[in-house]
């Protein structure tokens, strides 16, 4: 363990080494995200102009134990799934939390979580987890580039996005001079360049990119922009806008051209979390599914899930794994839950990002 801090010091950067532990053990944390904090007010009071308001949609105030969703079985895809798998439980524990993962080391999932302002290692063998990152603003998803550089989305008070690993900063969070508070929506997803450059997704708002110096634009017409995921040779970014996926050219300074619509989701009401394979497919949690699209657009077909998966990634060792995170129960409430679901593949998860 003091080899591990040492070693992680001396690359400029540190993080919780904590023991491997049961969800139960850790805190579910009250954090709130920038909308639902009393400062609020006063930062969008500087704003050139003041963000439109937005609905939480916060459940009643329940203190129950909510039930999991069914987990339902997969019907056949030809190359990506065998019909008749079914999801399985890897994780389960209170509040809003279990956002944006990505595959670790080892076999292992990293995780972001909102209301307790960590990142998370889970081994999914044994259920069993650890804080790797604390002490962040809301933590909302998690995006590792081909570089190893691991990056984080922040949903507090100074939203923005920050840098991780291999040492611990912040990229943005101004836009055009002011707070991204300012631009409204929610911070909401990202996925990370080999350039050192994020592209992010505010729902409400759009897509927007931070470049390596943390200079920030907005590209296109999105939105309803959530999930968003580039492919593997980086030269499309995809992005979900409601019902329907968008695709942009990436040019070489990163900038966004040519916005397109790539596929409509079939299996769900609108797209979040996404992943890409090792063929090219796009794989875009609904809410209820992943829908599998073919590198063309094509619709291949939907993976059923359980209600309220929100996210999905490859990992495992073989990454022929394919993880969901789960919300369920009423949001922003003791009957807050979160899930981490797993069905094997036979598609295999692009090897050379975590996303």
């Amino acid at each position: 363990m003091k080899t591990t801090i040492s070693l992680a010091l001396l690359l400029g950067f540190s993080f919780v080494a904590s023991a491997q532990q049961p969800s139960s053990t850790f805190d579910r944390g009250n954090l709130l995200q920038a909308r639902l904090d009393p400062r609020f007010a006063d930062v969008i009071a500087g704003c050139n102009i003041a963000p439109p308001s937005i609905q939480f949609g916060e459940g009643p105030d329940d203190s129950s134990s909510p039930p999991m969703p069914s987990l339902p079985a997969a019907s056949s895809i030809p190359g990506v799934i065998q019909g008749g798998k079914v999801w399985q439980v890897v994780w389960r524990w209170h509040g809003n939390n279990a956002d944006g993962p990505i595959a670790g080391e080892n076999g292992t999932m990293q995780f972001a979580n909102n209301d307790a302002g960590n990142v998370m290692e889970l081994d999914p063998e044994t259920g069993l987890a650890r804080i790797i990152h604390d002490d962040i603003n809301v933590a909302g998803a998690v995006s590792r580039s081909k570089n190893g550089a691991l990056y984080v989305a922040t949903r507090g008070i100074g939203t923005g996005i920050e840098q991780l690993e291999p040492e611990r900063k912040i990229l943005t969070n101004t836009f055009n001079g002011e707070p991204l508070e300012c631009v409204g929506g929610v911070m909401n997803d990202l996925t990370v360049d080999a350039k050192g450059g994020v592209y992010f997704s505010i729902s409400g708002t759009g897509v927007f990119y931070a470049d390596a110096q943390g200079n920030t634009s907005t590209y296109g017409d999105v939105p309803g922009a959530n999930g968003i995921i580039l492919s593997a040779d980086e030269q499309t970014l995809y992005a979900t806008n409601g019902g329907t996926v968008v695709a942009f050219d990436v040019e070489a300074d990163g900038s966004l051209t040519k916005q397109r619509d790539f596929g409509q989701l079939q299996g769900g009401q609108g797209g979040d979390g996404s992943a890409i394979d090792s063929e090219g497919r796009l794989y875009v949690a609904t809410g209820r599914s992943a829908d599998v699209f073919a590198p063309d657009g094509t619709f291949l077909g939907s993976i059923p899930g359980p209600e309220g998966m929100h996210g999905v990634a490859f990992g495992g060792k073989d990454k022929k794994t394919l993880y969901g995170i789960v919300f369920y129960g009423s949001w922003g409430t003791q009957a807050a839950r979160n899930a981490i679901v797993a069905i094997d593949t036979i598609a295999q998860g692009y090897m050379g990002r975590e996303k």
